[in-house]
């Protein structure tokens, strides 16, 4: 059936292999990172057109080469204690561009500044220059200004352009998201147990562009703001310094119209965010758990749960509206106050002779400009602040240090021969008490030992404490003589293969998934950990709605597309290809059927030869067969032994063995642990 996996269609066994292998020399394989490549059909058709674009964008390519969106992979902590340090954090490598967008903003400033007070020498000239000289006396000075309007305004704007959106645009968010995801990455399993899912990315995707937008905001409007300003105060100083009155009233009060909405909008701005995370994160639930909605027919109760978070939002943004609408009316009224006030002033020192008509032309236009300029800010410090919020609510999550970390100078973990030792291990996830206390547990190089026990026992917290996915709060945890807590994380769980019960895959082909186990696997050892996980038949069958099938078929997120017993054939395929020293099994076929089960079983016992195995399962049967089985109770060992020496002692282990075969079997107790050993050999 091996053929089947990427054909799709039954062929005789004597043609599995040969099928297979013949498809992987024609198709080869593609690296999941891998971008698909499209195919023109012309030869070198693409090959010209990447000449063209080179010739073509070769400046937007430089530009866009000059921020490294993926910086090298050491690790830094996030700094805490403010919004500056936050956000400064992380555009510091980036500062040498930041620099050139405000030396090109400042300039843009001063030469549209200088536009004005042209534009009013050219009404001075019209009323005091005759017509027949009008060109021979100021052609040279119309030239030079036609240059500024035409090349060097447009020059700098062009250049500002290459900056901003070719070198920050993209790289700056990017480079944040990439050093905030492999930081998330880091977390403990307690963290993300804590967190929606949906949440954290939303979060993630959001504060990136939060953080751009506010650094190149602050620039472009404050930067522009003060130049712009100081520009006008010089210009309109050099026709009457009282022209600069009205002006310098406007500022004052258009700051304190500033100082009292700016700290109601980052409230609100706070607020807001905290709400649209609560409501993206209960939707993304809903969406994520949707086989459940479905299946207790609460379709109409998730649309209440998500539509309470969604009025909490809405709420948020009646508030910030209506501080916005209030702003905006303050802003109007301010700058009709100015237009008159410039106006009226104009008018009598023009009607003194003090100010010439250009002068009164320039303030008049410099006037109507920061009318449109003043709504511009108010628009752009609002979603400032929107953006503040954003990313204050971004640094409750991104700025937690991980609780489970490496040191500096921790080793990798060496395998020699897989001895597990538990000293004193103590764990109450965090409660104070309960789960684990004083707990003792050798297990002997290559000895299989079960874990029984009733729910709750502590089976699965002992595995958890293995992998490291939480620290112990006392005591240790020894491989080969190595304290698990001084060796780098991921050398610990490199050495270690587990399938567990609830089998996730990642939202990526069959193919990808299984070779999770070991991605440098060559085919011929992906195929036979397909063919001995009996995953063969299925993934032959399984098509995906963009018409690929077999191992290149995706399998949906969290592999929703296949059935338990499939996601577990495929969890054991990986296992089976990763081939670590120690094996863990969590309910490893819980989700197989009887006959799966019994044609996998052999496979399974074979990949454990000469490995160390943990085994939880609450089936008795699968498990009965092992060198030894412990039997766990409120997290204290309270007996240990074979199947047959558990049973003959009439303890905890009897009563479950005899509760669950009670009922299905008739006759010697010790019939399921043998139908499992015969199934092994």
């Amino acid at each position: 059936m091996s053929a089947m996996l990427l054909t799709g269609r039954t062929r005789h066994p004597s043609q599995r292999r040969h099928s297979l292998q013949s498809h992987v020399r024609r198709h080869g394989r593609r690296d999941p990172g891998a971008p698909l490549r499209r195919n023109s059909g012309v030869p070198g058709a693409a090959g010209t057109a990447r000449h063209t674009d080179w010739k073509a964008f070769l400046m937007f390519s430089l530009f866009e080469r000059m921020v490294e969106p993926f910086p090298p992979r050491d690790l830094t902590t996030p700094p805490q204690g403010g919004l500056f340090r936050f956000v400064w954090f992380y555009a510091k490598p980036v500062w040498p561009l930041l620099v050139a967008t405000a030396i090109l903003t400042s300039l843009i400033s001063i030469v549209e500044v200088s536009l004005f007070g042209f534009l009013g020498q050219i009404v001075d000239w019209f009323s005091g220059v005759s017509r027949e000289t009008f060109m021979a006396e100021n052609g040279l000075t119309l030239a030079l200004m036609a240059a500024v309007v035409l090349v060097l305004l447009p020059g700098l704007v062009f250049l500002e352009g290459l900056v901003t959106f070719q070198g920050l645009a993209g790289n700056f968010p990017m480079r944040f998201r990439w050093m905030v995801h492999r930081w998330m990455l880091g977390h403990s399993m307690g963290f993300y147990q804590d967190e929606f899912a949906g949440r954290i990315s939303t979060k993630l995707m959001q504060t990136a562009l939060a953080v751009r937008e506010t650094v190149m905001k602050s620039i472009d409007v404050f930067l522009y703001v003060v130049v712009y300003f100081t520009g006008i105060v010089v210009l309109v100083a050099a026709a009457d310094w009282k022209l600069v009155l009205p002006f310098a009233a406007w500022v004052a009060i258009y700051a304190l119209i500033l100082w009292y909405f700016i700290p109601r909008l980052d409230r609100v701005s706070q607020s807001q965010a905290d709400a649209r995370a609560e409501m993206t994160g209960r939707v993304v639930d809903a969406y994520a758990n949707v086989a459940t909605v479905k299946l207790f027919a609460h379709t109409r109760r998730e649309a209440d749960y998500a539509q309470r978070s969604m009025r909490g939002f809405l709420g948020t943004v009646y508030g910030q509206m209506r501080l916005v609408n209030l702003f905006y009316v303050s802003l109007y009224a301010l700058n009709s106050l100015l237009l008159f006030a410039v106006g009226a002033l104009s008018i009598w020192l023009w009607h003194g002779e003090l100010v010439s008509v250009g002068a009164i032309a320039a303030a008049i236009g410099l006037v109507l400009r920061i009318n449109g300029m003043s709504q511009w800010i108010m628009w752009e410090v609002s979603a400032l602040f929107e953006n503040i919020g954003t990313i204050r609510d971004g640094m409750s999550t991104f700025t937690l240090p991980h609780a489970i970390t490496d040191r500096r100078t921790a080793p990798a973990l060496v395998v020699d021969r897989g001895e597990i030792a538990f000293e004193n291990v103590a764990f109450h996830y965090g409660r104070g008490d309960g789960v684990l206390q004083d707990f003792e547990l050798t297990v002997r190089p290559g000895e299989k030992v079960g874990l029984v026990g009733r729910s709750g026992a502590g089976k699965s917290t002992i595995l958890n404490l293995l992998l490291r996915f939480h620290d112990v709060e006392s005591g240790r945890v020894l491989i080969d003589g190595q304290d698990i807590a001084t060796v780098k994380q991921e050398s610990l769980r490199s050495q270690i293969g587990m399938v567990t019960q609830d089998t996730s895959l990642l939202h990526r082909s069959i193919r990808d998934n299984i070779l999770y186990g070991r991605p440098d696997a060559g085919e011929a050892d992906l195929l036979r950990a397909i063919e001995r996980a009996e995953a063969a038949d299925f993934i032959a069958e399984l098509p995906d709605i963009e018409g690929r099938s077999g191992l290149d078929a995706e399998v949906g997120e969290r592999g929703v597309k296949l059935s338990g017993g499939q996601r577990q054939r495929i969890a054991i395929a990986r296992v089976m290809l990763k081939d670590a020293p120690i094996l863990l099994l969590d309910e490893a076929t819980s989700a197989l059927d009887s006959e799966v089960e019994a044609a996998i079983a052999g496979n399974l016992y074979r990949l454990m030869e000469g490995k160390t195995v943990i085994a939880v399962a609450h089936r008795l049967s699968t498990i009965a067969a092992l060198d030894r089985l412990i039997v766990l109770d409120e997290g204290r060992i309270v007996d240990e032994g074979t199947h047959s020496e558990l049973l003959d002692r009439g303890g905890l282990y009897a009563q479950l063995w005899t509760r669950q075969t009670g009922g299905f079997l008739l006759g010697d107790p010790d019939a399921g642990a043998a139908s499992t050993i015969r199934a092994a050999e």
